[in-house]
């Protein structure tokens, strides 16, 4: 283990790291065909056809979890396969936070669930708001990070704003909190952020780095709920004692297997080129719109709008049978509604809700 992951991990909950994690029935079947130790049922269900749906899953399935590290140019060891990037998050604040004691580190407006897994598990939320520009304030970030700081989140792009963190920032910040704080940056729309470099192109250098990924976007997961944490090993290993002991559903692994095979990874990236034209054509169409403010620059499958009377507009819509998001309750969104980009069809009906018809490129 190297110097600077051994530091680190010293910042873990110590009776996290002394406990002897949970040894499941399916871990310890090997290469036995007649599996008596998990107390299964014997049979498939009725109208399972050959499913082995009577059987535990894999823990961390060896084929999914390949897959994704191809995917994602990293090693296999440094996969965690979860419920979403949610599980991770909720994971890995259990795994380095202790209740009263520890931070973690968030630029709000984010994604809320950062907040949410922390002050469930009794941590406190130190909160450095984004720049006018929606750009991470590195310095202002730093100043309040304390030793208490185990975990800083970066949301790039960002959720709900749509902008992109710069990898260099990214950079900065672990180099400052080497052996200090593991900077988790969550990359669930990366896909849409016209070829951004992933910040798991710094784990080699930093172990301080853990990156989440998500199949439910641009793979079209939502309801499978597959999600990955990329991290070093050690991290890796500590985050699975405490994860449950079966987290994926055998019926989730192969959707993902399937959507991830070099069909469904073309058809992915066909849809993505349809999204990024999308967003580019309401992008240029909203500023027409009556009410329209602004609408923010964005990396990801969605805009941050911001409108005169975003109430008005969201009920205008949902009259019509568009639901978007009101983020408006979020710092410095005051106004805002986050408008996610949908099929063609459906953004010419949205555009078509507010009295616009496309803008020529």
């Amino acid at each position: 283990m190297s110097a600077s992951i051994s530091k680190l991990l010293e910042r873990a909950r110590p009776e996290i790291l002394a406990m002897q994690a949970y040894s499941s029935a399916r871990m310890e079947a090997g290469q036995a065909t007649i599996m008596l130790n998990a107390n299964e049922s014997p049979w498939a269900p009725a109208g399972s056809g050959d499913s082995e749906l009577n059987r535990y899953p894999d823990p961390q399935p060896k084929a999914l979890r390949t897959r994704l590290a191809e995917l994602y140019d990293v090693a296999v060891e440094q996969i965690l396969v979860g419920r979403g990037s949610d599980e991770a998050i909720d994971l890995l604040v259990r795994a380095f936070c202790h209740e009263g004691r520890d931070t973690i580190a968030i630029s709000p407006p984010t994604f809320g669930m950062y907040a949410v897994a922390a002050r469930t598990q009794g941590a406190a939320v130190i909160e450095t708001p984004l720049a006018a520009d929606f750009s991470v304030d590195v310095d202002a970030m730093l100043a309040r990070i304390t030793d208490s700081t185990k975990l800083v989140f970066v949301c790039t792009p960002n959720n709900p704003t749509g902008a992109l963190v710069p990898l260099a920032t990214i950079e900065r910040l672990a180099t400052a909190l080497r052996d200090r704080a593991l900077v988790v940056v969550d990359e669930a729309y990366l896909e849409f952020a016209d070829g951004a470099m992933s910040a798991t192109s710094l784990l080699g250098t930093h172990a301080n780095v853990a990156v989440l990924r998500t199949l439910s976007k641009a793979h079209a997961l939502a309801g499978a709920r597959v999600g990955t944490l990329i991290a070093h090993a050690e991290i890796v290993a500590l985050l699975r004692r405490i994860q449950a002991p079966y987290p994926i559903p055998a019926l989730c692994v192969d959707a993902a297997l399937a959507a991830l095979s070099p069909q469904g990874v073309a058809q992915a990236q066909e849809r993505i080129a349809v999204l990024l034209s999308e967003r580019g054509r309401l992008s240029r169409s909203l500023p027409a719109a009556a009410g329209v403010l602004a609408v923010h620059p964005s990396s990801a499958n969605f805009l941050c709008v911001r409108f005169a009377d975003a109430q008005k507009t969201y009920k205008a819509l949902l009259a019509l049978g568009i639901i978007v998001r009101d983020v408006g309750r979020y710092p410095g969104l005051a106004g805002c509604l986050r408008i996610t980009i949908g099929s063609p069809q459906e953004n010419t009906a949205v555009l078509g809700a507010l009295g616009l018809q496309e803008v020529a490129a």
